[in-house]
Formats: structure tokens, sequence, C-alpha cells
């Protein structure tokens, strides 16, 4: 708990405490927004820092900072004195300084800005190779074809404002396309390390379905794993102007503004979920011999300013990357085309200090209109007031598009292409508030399907799944829900999703598949009995059926994959549509012979194909696949950054290897470094009542007794309380 005289007390006291506990992590977080992390590691971070750096985050830094409000920059400058004084009162440099040899360097407001176009790039990065990806299948694809491809909706959509979607499916095409189904063995056999995709689950109840009247929020924001944790939680203290006592709990992002990111002010609660809203454009640009030096945007000829960026580098000359800017953005060439890379982090407004106005809303609307004008990558705001009253809404800002949102969902042409020109104006963001059945939830799914989902596009949107079987969860709750009973939602682990593939597979291996296979009749064997419906640690079954479905989408795209990731890495059909699992599952289902991969004479044979390979894939080296289950393959490896460049260091700076129930496309997502990094559910004006989990504690130093502390507590889903304890150390801050 940090109390203090005002506002900007606790601001400086914040600072000093995350300085203290989280200074190196801070520094990874502003050398990430900025593209400097080849400072501190050498060569091998240059890439990374090449692709950050072309979007010049540390001089836009500079300059909003010039345009901001007089007493946000006096709160942030507080902050940066309270994160100064805690480095330089540190009895020695923070652990990681002495083994990459570094020096820390003071930290600036410019810094604590880097630190949230950072979490820009965490959330909003993939739209780039979604687009390419989708560019590339435009290409490769007729409009039949791509139509199949790519559906704009499946049975699992889980929106707002609807129980579901009615269906109109594309027809099947007549062929397939010339790249259809070439894979050799090799490629099918990664799937059994396939990603478990993305998330983020947030609900509230309404008063109507509490035990107390009051609204329940709960929030658990799915992100990459390491140690430290990227969240530092806290209680604040501070007197309110009114002569009472405002206080607040919840989550801070060491080193950006140091404003609850998610929890509740004894009035409100709030929490995230990242909307996935069409926020990114790749333009076509286009060059002439008669525009010497000139691209072509859709406003026109014009000349691109150009910067030199110089990149320091350990060990090795510094780099320089000359950044050709223009009115749309940063140019990219890729693929052998020239783009500009049109990104509503690139606006001005996109990154201000609203969202601390949050810790003084006393009613969901005031909430509400806050979340609109929030400076922050735009997400899925859920919220609930003491008065029983729940919303949900679009923090941060939106573009304003004149087209279908689709179109930006491909590379547009510089002629005249569809992208946006303006911000959408808080007062038309869309909004939902107390819904008849007195709750709502968000996964990162679609949240809309009337007219209104045009304002927020699809920018990656997730299959559906997991909202739905949350939003359901919920559901069955009833009425008079508690708290604790709340806070279990989000922790189902239920395979409604895999359970179909399982029984695909089954189909498959009958008895003639069986005939002198022994190692498919384990795998059936497995599938049967091996299956106890959920994403369990000792679940053999659930592992085969998983990996089934993504040897299937590997043997079916992997050509298309290879050629994608020629254009950018992260490109591939899992990135061009979240979809791809209902695609499949409906050529499975049909059985077109005219989309029948060359070299098989019926469908069962490629689902056989895809048994075998898994079947490789997960006995390769000697282990035998029945000793294979969903907790073997599941095993958290959350470590400090810094074990992977002193890895004999590994067993002091990493977590247990636990195994991990859950997965993708349910509630409880879980992958060995990538899953809840938090977990809260609260009643506002009830926070004594509040249930928190975290991964790894809140010090930063593997020394430290509270390196790990609640770690296991967050493993094995214990609640423990959200609110601190009595004291147990004091520390006294004397102007």
């Amino acid at each position: 708990m940090i109390t203090g005289q005002d506002r900007l007390d606790v601001a400086y006291a914040t600072g000093f405490v995350h300085a203290q506990d989280r200074f190196f992590q801070m520094d990874l977080l502003r050398r990430s927004g900025a593209g400097e992390l080849a400072e501190l590691f050498g060569p091998k971070a240059l890439p990374l820092d090449r692709a950050h750096r072309l979007h010049r985050f540390r001089a836009r830094a500079a300059a909003v900072l010039a345009q901001m409000p007089a007493d946000d920059r006096a709160f942030i400058d507080r902050y940066v004195a309270g994160i100064n004084d805690g480095l330089h009162a540190l009895r020695a440099r923070p652990f990681e300084y002495a083994l990459t040899g570094a020096t820390p360097r003071p930290w600036s407001a410019e810094d604590s800005l880097l630190a949230v176009w950072a979490m820009f790039f965490d959330l909003e990065s993939g739209q780039e190779p979604r687009a390419l990806a989708r560019g590339w299948l435009r290409e490769h694809t007729d409009a039949a074809q791509l139509a199949f491809l790519l559906p704009e909706s499946t049975q699992w959509d889980a929106p707002l404002d609807a129980r579901e979607i009615a269906q109109s499916s594309a027809p099947l095409p007549r062929s397939a396309p010339s790249w259809w189904g070439k894979a050799e063995p090799q490629a099918i056999l990664a799937a059994a390390a396939a990603p478990s995709g993305i998330g983020s689950n947030n609900f509230a109840l309404a008063g109507s379905r509490t035990d107390s009247g009051a609204a329940i929020v709960s929030d658990d924001m799915h992100l990459g794993l390491q140690l430290p944790n990227v969240w530092y939680r806290l209680a604040l203290g501070f007197p309110d102007g009114a002569g009472g006592q405002r206080r607040i709990v919840g989550l801070t992002l060491p080193g950006a503004p140091p404003s609850v990111i998610a929890g509740s002010n004894g009035h409100v609660a709030w929490g995230f979920t990242s909307s996935y809203a069409d926020l990114f454009d790749l333009v076509v640009l286009e060059t002439d011999s008669e525009h010497t030096g000139q691209v072509r945007t859709p406003f026109g000829w014009e000349t691109p300013a150009r910067h030199i960026e110089r990149i320091l580098v350990k060990g090795a000359p510094a780099d320089e990357l000359a950044v050709r800017d223009t009115s749309f953005g940063p140019i990219r060439e890729s693929g052998g085309a020239t783009y500009a890379l049109h990104w509503i982090a690139h606006d001005p407004a996109a990154l201000n200090l609203n969202h601390r106005k949050l810790e003084a809303a006393m009613t969901l609307d005031q909430a509400l209109a806050i979340a609109n004008t929030d400076g922050i990558p735009a997400q899925n705001f859920v919220a609930g007031d003491e008065h029983g009253n729940i919303g949900w809404t679009i923090a941060g800002v939106l573009p304003k598009r004149a087209a279908s949102s689709l179109a930006g969902t491909f590379p547009l042409a510089g002629d005249g292409g569809a992208t946006w020109s303006g911000l959408l104006p808080p007062a038309d963001y869309p909004r939902i508030v107390n819904p008849a059945d007195g709750q709502l939830s968000t996964a990162n799914n679609r949240q809309l399907k009337g007219v209104n989902e045009q304002l927020i596009g699809d920018g990656g949107f997730d299959i559906g799944a997991r909202n739905q079987q949350l939003r359901e969860n919920v559901r069955a709750l009833g009425a008079k829900v508690t708290v604790p009973a709340a806070f279990q939602a989000s922790l189902d682990d239920r395979a409604l999703f895999i359970a179909p593939w399982r029984e695909r597979a089954l189909r498959a291996l009958d008895a003639q598949a069986l005939a002198g296979h022994p190692e498919r009749a384990e795998f059936r064997r497995m599938l049967e009995t091996s299956w106890d419906g959920h994403a369990s640690v000792g679940s053999g079954g659930y592992l085969l059926a998983r990996n089934y479905m993504w040897a299937l989408q590997e043997l079916l795209f992997a050509a298309a994959n290879a050629e994608m990731k020629k254009i950018d890495p992260q490109a591939g059909m899992p990135f061009a549509t979240t979809r791809w699992p209902a695609v499949i599952a409906r050529l499975i289902d049909e059985r077109p012979a005219s989309w029948l991969p060359r070299g098989y004479r019926d469908w069962r044979e490629v689902e056989l194909a895809a048994i075998d390979w898994e079947i490789a894939a997960l006995t390769k080296g000697g282990p035998r696949l029945a000793d294979q289950t969903w907790g073997t393959r599941n095993t958290a490896a959350i470590a400090h950054p810094v074990s992977m460049a002193v890895p004999f260091l590994k067993p002091w700076l990493a977590a247990p290897p636990d195994q991990l129930p859950g997965d993708a496309n349910m509630p409880r997502v879980a992958a060995p470094k990538f899953g809840q990094s938090e977990r809260m559910t609260v009643s506002p004006g009830r926070e004594e009542e509040g249930i928190f989990n975290m991964p790894g504690g809140q010090s930063g130093h593997p020394l430290s007794p509270f390196f790990l502390a609640g770690h296991e507590d967050w493993v094995k889903a214990r609640p423990r309380p959200l609110l601190p304890g009595a004291a147990k150390y004091t520390l006294t801050l004397v102007p």
C-alpha cells in the first residue's frame, strides 16, 4: 500500500518502488519501444531494433510531451523523479547490469511514453504480418477460393449483441489453388509444437445477478510470461480533495505513467482485453521515372522525409538506419512491394494520460466516457459500478474509416485505397450498457454483429470459441453470485473446441486403418481412454486431438505458409485468419473431391497421413507415444530474460517447470511462456472480498523472498486476497 499527501506524492513513491524492484524490466520496456535493445545485447538484437526504430517513437514521444497538459506533465515528472531517486538509493546497481556489463541509464519522461508504445508493439504489431499474409492469399487465389479460405464469421462467434451469428457459408469453389496440399513430412512435424494463439478474458455481472447488488468485474489479461511479471500490483491511498480518502487497487505497468491499468477505485471497477480492432493498413506506394524521389500515396505524389536513426550496438560499430517517412507512415519494402505502414500508434492522439482519470470515476457512465478518450492500445473496456451497472466500450483511439473495414485487412492500393483519414470522435464509439441478461464478456472475439461493427473492423479477432465458453460459464452462475464463484469462470479448461477434432480422428481410425499399424492403434486407445474432456495435464487424448488439428493445417497449408514466411517471418495461414480450423473442419466433414490434395485417394487418407506424421513428431528421439500427455508438452518455461544469455543461472532465474492445465480456445489459456498474466475479480466498494493471482512475485531480484511469492497460488489457481495484508515492512519517503 502506498499512501501520500496528494496524488503527486504517490506518483513519486510509485516510481521509487518500481525502480527498486523492477528497473531492468523497465529498461527493457523503454528500449523495446524505442528500438534500443542492441545497446545491451549486441548484434543479435539488431533486427528487432531496426524493425522498431522504423517507427521513431522516441522522436514521437518528445512531440507528445511538448503538447502535454501541464498537470499531466507534472504527474509524469514526479514519477520520473521517483524512479531516478529509487535507482540511486539502491546499495548496488540491479544485478542484470553486472551480468551485461552495462550501466543503468537515468529515466526520462520520454521513456515512460516509450513503455506504452512497447505495449502497442506487443498488442498490435501482428496486424502487419496479417495484412501481408492476406495479401499473398488474395494474389494466389481467385475470388471464390479467397471467400472460402477467409470466412468473415463462423458458428463459434459470440458477440455482445447477439447469442449467435446466422451463418451463410461461402460456396465450395470448384477447384483448389495451385499451391494447395503441397507438403512434406518434415514440415508436418512442426505441428506438434504449434502456438497456442491469442488471449485475454474479462466479464462483468450486473447487480441484479450478484449477492451484494454491486457489480462484479473479472479480468485476466493473457500475455507473454517471464520473470518478473509484466504487472506490479499496488494499492494507492491519498486525499480525494473533498475531505475523504481515495483508495485504488489493481495493476500498474512499471515504467509507464503510474496509473492503475486495471482495478477498482471503490466506486467503479474495470478490466481490459485487446480489442483486435482494425488499426493498421499497409498502403501500397508506387513510383515512376517522372517523379524521381517521390512515392504516390492515396493523397497523391509526395517526397518522403528522410531520417537517419543511429542504433548503438554492444561490441560492434553503431548501425545506421535510413527511415523514409510519408504522410501515411514510414516506408517498408517487403515481397517486392513498397508500403507505407499506416498505424494508429503513429497518431499524436494515440497516447495520452487520460487513463489516470479512471481513478476518480464515480459512476459507470463517467468511466465509459473516460475510456473513449484514453490514449492506450485499443482495448475492450468492461466495467461495473457500486450501484450494479455494467457496460462495455472501446478504450483507446479508433480510426474513422470511410469504407468497409474488410478492405483494410489487405494491402491497399496507393492510388485511392480506402484507408482512414482521421479519428473516430468519442461520441461515436459503440457502447453496451446494462444488457437484459445482466452480463457482458469479451475474449478478443468479434464484439458486435450490427452496424456498429464497422466502427471497430476486424484486426484479427479470435475465432470466438473462448468467449462462447466463457459467456455460457457466466450465464450458468445464475443469480446471487459471489466474488469467489465468479473467479472460477475463467479457470474453465474444458476442451469444447477440440472435442469435435477428437471425434474426427476416431472416425478416421477405423478397423481398416488400424490393421497392421500398432502406433495408430495406440493413438486411438489414448483418444478413447486418456481423455477427460479437459486440457488437463494428464490427458494424452487431448494432446493428440489438438495436434491432429494442427497437423492438418500444416499438411494443407504448408506450401502457402512457406511462401508467406518469405515475405514476413510471422506470416502464415494462422495469421491470415484465426478461423482456419473452421475451414479445415468443413473440408473434413464435407469431403469435396475437388479439394483433395494431390497424391491422396480420399480424405480419410489425408487424415491418416496427419495422424502418422503427428505420431512421428511425438516419438522422435525415442519417447513412447503412450507416455505423452498434455502436461509433458505444456510445461511452464517462465524465466528471467537474462537466463537466455547466462543459461547456467537459469535454476535461480526461472519458475518451477510446472505442468499447466489449459490451452487456447478455452477460458483457461495456458502455454509454456504465455497465459493469464493476472487474475482479478472484484466488486467496487467491496475490495476486501476481491481475489487476485499473478505469476511471479513483486520483486525482480532472484534472491528476494518476493521473487516468486504468490507464484504457486497462480499455478494452482488458489484464490488470494486482492488487497494487501498487514504491513510487515514500511518505507517512508520524506521531502
